[in-house]
């Protein structure tokens, strides 16, 4: 019973996770419609349509660490439903370009902040053996909802005429509103209980309900780890030596999982492979392959998590990013078959699904200190989104098919992409360590203190 406590609590939170994956890709179906309804330059198109939403996820993401300390894990939760279901509202019925980059913008908040508090959440309440899987509930979620928006798109193409886009952006309210309701069924993190509200009594019995086999010795292991950080360190300021070495994991792994060139492809899935030669509606079909792909690689992500190790599957995920993205790029720059183009994107995204997807949100909100956590979740998820955001920012500019720079043939793209690839698979092997099955203070004393 105890275990089913945990595991329904992490998939709440982790319903985050579904609406920040819709969120993140149903502007992709819109992408095109409303450019054409609006008239906008590729620079104000990429900027005010396409990406205001992750500009609105970067703020989020920057300034979601603090309240989610202040505050608690689960009130910030609560208010990350709000945002989703008023963006999602909002965006359908936007009259004007600037309204409608105003409601994506707070829709961005959500993404941003959700990506501080559920990873974080859901860590805190988990054990060492189960926490991979637990914490890759989210990226599970991300990537359902990035099928389920793909599929969405496809099914209400043609639904009503010119406003379908508004109907693709508006769905999403429906998700929205059920999580926010589910949220208060969810308790307090038990070590945001202990370490910052010193509320022993209620963090004890919730970790009872968890399943914590000794809870005793659990809330000892917390407190001493607790006060080895306070001691003598009151004052010890974030951007610190201390925590140099959790803070440039945390960078990297963000700062790669952008440059493989995910979200660039995501975001444009239906552009890109039109300017292969697929047809619309198949290029929009062929977006739900793409998402379905991300979903099934990636429940194998989640089942080699806590079986062979983070480190591990982010060198297999390297690995397949070079091998793909190789091919991708050699398919645009000789104009090889669109089937076999696809087939090579699907292959980036199984390598993405099983490496940087199932791994980066269970690595970040694992290696920073229980009193830190809210503040690392918040550093690493805003390196992740300012990259996000740039790529998918200057992308219009690369792709438009009048004025785009690559507008004729984009595999230098892709060959970057691939380049950068070969730097994370170095950085893997030289830097990262391994955190599988180890317990939140067992690493804090092996990445901090040592």
């Amino acid at each position: 019973m105890n275990n089913n406590k945990l595991l329904l609590w992490s998939v709440v939170a982790a319903l985050a996770g579904f609406i920040f994956g819709f969120d993140t890709v149903v502007i992709s179906g819109a992408n095109l419609p409303i450019k054409e309804l609006w008239h906008t330059t590729p620079l104000f198109h990429g900027f005010f349509i396409m990406s205001m939403a992750l500009w609105g996820t970067v703020i989020g993401a920057m300034f979601g660490g603090a309240p989610t300390e202040k505050y608690g894990r689960k009130k910030i939760l609560l208010w990350v439903g709000i945002f989703f279901s008023v963006s999602a509202i909002g965006s359908a019925i936007a009259s004007g370009p600037y309204i409608f980059s105003f409601f994506r913008f707070i829709g961005g908040l959500g993404i941003g902040i959700s990506s501080v508090a559920a990873p974080t959440y859901i860590s805190e309440i988990s054990t060492a053996k189960t926490r991979g899987r637990l914490v890759g509930l989210y990226q599970f979620n991300i990537v359902f909802g990035i099928l389920i928006a793909f599929f969405s798109n496809y099914l209400l193409k043609g639904f009503d005429g010119a406003n379908d886009w508004r109907w693709m952006l508006g769905v999403m309210a429906i998700p929205a509103l059920v999580y926010t309701i589910m949220v208060f069924s969810v308790p307090e993190s038990p070590r945001w209980l202990i370490s910052v509200k010193n509320d022993l009594p209620k963090a004890k019995s919730i970790l009872k309900l968890i399943g914590v086999e000794d809870v005793d010795e659990e809330m000892n292991n917390i407190i001493t780890a607790n006060n080895t950080i306070k001691a003598g360190d009151v004052k010890q300021k974030f951007f610190s030596k201390k925590y140099k070495a959790v803070l440039w994991l945390a960078f990297f792994v963000a700062f790669f999982n952008q440059w493989s060139g995910i979200n660039f492809i995501l975001y444009y899935a239906p552009e890109i492979l039109q300017s292969a030669g697929l047809a619309a509606k198949d290029s929009l079909f062929n977006s739900v392959a793409i998402g379905a792909t991300n979903l099934l690689f990636t429940f194998v992500g989640l089942y080699l998590i806590d079986r062979i190790g983070r480190k591990q599957l982010l060198l297999i995920g390297s690995i397949g990013y070079i091998i793909s993205l190789t091919i991708v790029a050699w398919c645009f720059r000789t104009h090889a078959d669109p089937v076999f183009l696809l087939c090579s994107l699907l292959f980036f995204i199984a390598s993405h699904s099983i490496g940087q997807g199932a791994v980066i949100w269970v690595f970040i909100s694992e290696i920073f200190p229980n009193n830190i956590r809210g503040l690392g979740q918040s550093f690493g998820a805003s390196v992740h989104w300012i990259f996000a955001a740039f790529i998918t920012l200057i992308t219009p500019v690369f792709l438009d098919k009048d004025d785009g720079i690559f507008c004729d043939n984009p595999w230098p793209i892709f060959a970057f992409f691939a380049f950068m690839m070969v730097l994370q698979l170095i950085w893997v092997l030289t830097k990262v360590p391994e955190t599988r099955g180890v317990s939140l203070e067992e690493l804090e004393k092996k990445l901090i203190h040592e």
